[in-house]
């Protein structure tokens, strides 16, 4: 899914643990209903104009009676050479294009590797484990054998 909206570059921010920018919708495209499909996903940011591209995490839209407010949360391993001509923008009006990339939330935050069991979660929040994995039956007769301990 892709998203063009004209909106106004409010803020970018940084501290020790996250990078955060925020962008105004006004006028027509704050009823663009595909704002709303792509919130708490991982998309790729892009200003018309600026080559760069920025990976975020659509953290969240909020609306009151003068805009919609657009945040984004940046994602860590983006250097400022990639990012300093899109945040020169910071602070105009812009023509922003969201576009819905294929990475889950899980990549975005470096989250693929834990221990544990092994498993997937689609979309539709069902989740799938390989089947050489772990059984409930194997949990259960691992309880037994604690029981006996």
């Amino acid at each position: 899914m892709q998203l063009t909206v004209k909106a106004h570059f409010n803020k970018q921010t940084k501290d020790s643990r996250k990078e955060l920018i925020q962008f105004y919708v006004k006028g027509e495209d704050e009823k663009k209903s595909e704002i709303n499909h792509l919130t708490r996903e991982v998309v790729e940011l892009e200003i018309e104009g600026v080559e760069q591209k920025l990976t975020c995490e659509f953290s969240k839209s909020s609306k009151d009676s003068k805009k919609t407010v657009l945040d984004f949360v940046v994602k860590g391993d983006t250097s400022s050479d990639q990012s300093f001509n899109f945040y020169k923008m910071a602070g105009s009006d812009v023509t922003l294009n969201i576009v819905e990339s294929q990475m889950s939330i899980e990549e975005f935050y470096g989250e693929d590797e834990h221990e544990g069991i092994e498993y997937s979660i689609d979309k539709g929040g069902n989740i799938t484990v390989p089947d050489n994995q772990l059984s409930m039956d194997d949990v259960a007769e691992g309880e037994k054998e604690e029981d006996l301990d």
